[in-house]
């Protein structure tokens, strides 16, 4: 109770930091504002000018910035569609914003649109882009991302596989399962038996090892 207190209170004077014209500057794109202040996003991890056409952030998410070099020095990247620096920003460095949020994300429903909207591009151009730098589509990398998580699951836990595949962010457990074995070439449970076993082997292995240094 008192760490979430804590939290609610950090929120709530953040909040209050933002003068309100700054605020509303922000939710209605005004480019009057622009150059004047920037402001980042911590669950994105990006900062825009106040004229960024994307999609108005939670006001508890966001920090002012009276300079771009401030916001860069917070570790916060610029946008890559209202190019907050004036600079274009390269693509290996979206992508990694892009993959960054997938990562910290991928139990979430995520869409193409929803990642452009919150990396700030175009869905066609993040696309496109994300499948050169990285060589599989942002589909495929979530896809791998949630088995990968699966398979941590499977391995050091004894949650179901209903349990785990919702825990992933794929609540369908048929196609769950059907995303698993196509990626790993077994099912969730023969993958957890077969790991047991392994398990139990070596387990009888040091076993058998020691019961023989005993005899010697």
């Amino acid at each position: 109770m008192g760490r979430d207190a804590d939290q609610t209170e950090i929120k709530r004077r953040k909040n209050e930091e933002i003068p309100e014209e700054k605020w509303q500057a922000i939710v209605s794109n005004d480019a009057a504002y622009d150059f004047r202040f920037f402001y980042g996003v911590s669950t994105t991890g990006i900062f825009c000018r106040p004229s960024c056409k994307s999609r108005p952030p939670n006001k508890e998410n966001v920090q002012i910035f009276q300079h771009a070099d401030e916001a860069l020095a917070a570790r916060f990247r610029p946008c890559k569609r209202c190019k907050p620096t004036g600079e274009k920003l390269p693509d290996q460095e979206w992508v990694i914003q892009i993959t960054d949020y997938i990562d910290h994300h991928f139990r979430e429903k995520l869409s193409l649109e929803h990642l452009a909207d919150v990396c700030h591009g175009s869905p066609f151009h993040l696309q496109r882009t994300f499948k050169r730098v990285q060589g599989i589509s942002p589909v495929e990398y979530i896809q791998r991302k949630r088995i990968q998580e699966a398979i941590r699951l499977l391995t050091q836990t004894d949650e179901s596989i209903t349990e785990i595949a919702a825990g992933v962010g794929i609540p369908n457990v048929p196609y769950f399962i059907t995303l698993f074995k196509k990626i790993t070439g077994q099912t969730p449970i023969e993958f957890r038996q077969i790991r047991q076993h392994g398990a139990a082997l070596e387990v009888h292995i040091h076993e058998y090892e020691h019961d023989q240094g005993k005899q010697k």
